[in-house]
């Protein structure tokens, strides 16, 4: 199931599992500018993604970027 949901000046769109985000998805800031998109777990940034700055560009990418909302240290900023 596809829904948009607001949750702290964020806008999710993606699939849901027992009314929180999960699997994949793509979160929006305010003004509708890609954040993040990856996969989630309990509602939580989780395993594979990409985190996108202000600007919309790329700057983390990674196979495990987020453990259970949580980024992990190691990952490497991508460079331009």
């Amino acid at each position: 199931m596809e829904r948009n949901y607001k949750r702290i000046n964020l806008i999710y769109e993606g699939e849901y599992n027992l009314g929180k985000w999960n699997v994949k998805g793509i979160e929006y800031n305010e003004i509708g500018n890609i954040i993040y998109d990856g996969l989630y777990i309990g509602g939580k940034r989780h395993g594979k993604g990409k985190e996108y700055n202000k600007y919309k560009e790329l700057i983390f990418e990674g196979e495990d970027l987020y453990i259970i909302g949580k980024r992990k240290e190691k990952n490497i900023m991508k460079e331009n």
